[in-house]
């Protein structure tokens, strides 16, 4: 029922691999629907590719997305958190967060997604992009220079008003003074602890922008957290830096960097808020 749902809101004429990352979505939320009930879904069975602990769910998902590439013959490189880059000879890579926002959907809360993107070696490359809601099923996709969408639905940022300001910042142990400093002047703050999740919301213009910057170049976000999003927010009208304003644009497809990143829907959001002092 799912796959045929999206083949019916992908754009005519058709589009193999926009529907092909809506189909890796559609194993990944069947796997999880699985995996979320096991008593084992949050044992720790390896260290991923970019240094974290793996869970097994996190690892189920990853497997199923490898399976249905070698049964589908797609010959995309993948590049995940979990097993790193895998070579499969393909011009195009499969830039995936299996499950973003894992401690969410350990703990039951409905705020963690799959983000798939193709590229090739830069954000700036990313051709396409999907972020599907695994707790409450949304979809969220974009093309290049077709413009975004959710759920057969198009979207664009919000003109910003401080009347009803609204946006999401990372907080915790770990944020720096400066996102501290952002989330005491907002008139309203979210923190969901997804980041694709949080930049599509604001693609559509459910937020102002999203802010995350660790204190540690180490705890900032990789590019398979935010190239879905990425493309996403920039054909929905929206713009994403990091927290200092530089565009992120040629952050290359490999799990080597890391950044804080700032991702706004309307530039005079920034304007408004660097005018009253933030950095």
């Amino acid at each position: 029922m799912y796959i045929a749902q999206v083949r019916a809101l992908v754009a005519r004429p058709p589009d193999p691999e926009l529907e092909a990352l809506f189909r890796v979505c559609a194993v990944v939320h069947r796997t999880l629907r699985q995996a979320t009930t096991s008593p084992h879904r949050a044992d720790v069975v390896a260290m991923g590719a970019d240094g974290t602990p793996t869970e097994q769910l996190d690892r189920a998902a990853e497997a199923q997305i490898l399976e249905f590439l070698e049964s589908e013959r797609l010959p995309w490189n993948v590049l995940s958190e979990e097993a790193g880059v895998v070579d499969r000879g393909g011009d195009l890579t499969l830039v995936v967060d299996p499950v973003d926002g894992t401690h969410n959907a350990l703990r039951g809360l409905p705020f963690y997604t799959i983000s798939v993107a193709l590229g090739r070696h830069t954000l700036r490359s990313i051709e396409a992009g999907v972020v599907h809601d695994l707790a409450n099923g949304s979809t969220w996709w974009a093309r290049r220079g077709q413009g975004a969408f959710r759920d057969g639905r198009a979207i664009s940022t919000r003109r910003w008003d401080a009347r009803s300001e609204l946006f999401f910042v990372n907080l915790g142990r770990h944020s720096t003074t400066s996102a501290l400093r952002w989330a005491e002047r907002g008139r309203r703050i979210r923190s969901l602890g997804c980041a694709s999740l949080e930049m599509a919301l604001v693609a559509q213009g459910g937020g102002d922008a999203y802010l995350f910057e660790n204190d540690a170049p180490t705890r900032n976000l990789r590019v398979t957290d935010i190239a879905a999003g990425y493309r996403i927010l920039v054909e929905a009208g929206g713009g994403v830096s990091d927290a200092g304003g530089t565009p992120v644009d040629d952050l290359p497809l490999t799990l080597d960097h890391r950044t804080s990143v700032l991702a706004y829907g309307d530039p005079a959001f920034l304007t408004a808020h660097r005018a009253g002092g933030m950095p």
